[in-house]
């Protein structure tokens, strides 16, 4: 178990060499985020509900992310590639974020929405992104979130939009 740990670590601090500390920090809550909110559906839920759920969510974010980098080719703020738009390390930290608002409710996902909020700032403030593709990767992951976590105990609020048409469903178990 202390190699896992060890080698995560490794992983985590390796390629953060050459960057800034604001960008290192950004970089380490980018892998801790998603990881401690896995780690708590393992350790808080009896089954696997919540678990799968969350991978199905983290996913498909990033597939979307991807495909938005692969179709559109923007150059970062600091001209080292054309992979700008959108944020995935954003989009990753919000969808976990969502997914503890949507599974476990507003008392454990502000701490994860802040956390998620710091990431974008950093993506931003170390000429990684521009404000736009930090706001789209927020909004992707928002998304996945909301699309494919259900609660755990309690209310879901969900966003609908279609044909025109806007609102809320509230749903809940009971």
């Amino acid at each position: 178990m202390r190699l896992v740990f060890a080698s995560i670590l490794l992983l985590m601090c390796g390629p953060a060499m050459a960057k800034s500390n604001l960008e290192k920090s950004g970089d380490i809550l980018h892998l801790l985020l998603p990881a401690a909110t896995f780690g708590a559906t393992l350790a808080y839920e009896d089954d696997f509900e919540g678990s799968w759920q969350l991978i199905k969510t983290g996913v498909v974010s990033r597939i979307a992310v991807e495909g938005l980098k692969y179709a559109v080719d923007k150059e970062r703020p600091d001209g080292s590639d054309m992979d700008s738009f959108p944020s995935g390390h954003t989009a990753d930290t919000f969808a976990a974020a969502t997914f503890v608002q949507q599974r476990y409710g507003w008392e454990w996902a502000i701490p994860a929405y802040v956390g998620a909020a710091y990431v974008g700032y950093t993506r931003v403030a170390s000429d990684q992104h521009h404000v736009e593709d930090v706001l789209v990767g927020a909004a992707i992951g928002v998304l996945s979130g909301l699309y494919f976590t259900d609660p755990y105990k309690g209310i879901a609020i969900t966003p609908i939009a279609g044909n025109g048409n806007y609102g809320l469903y509230v749903s809940g178990k009971f």
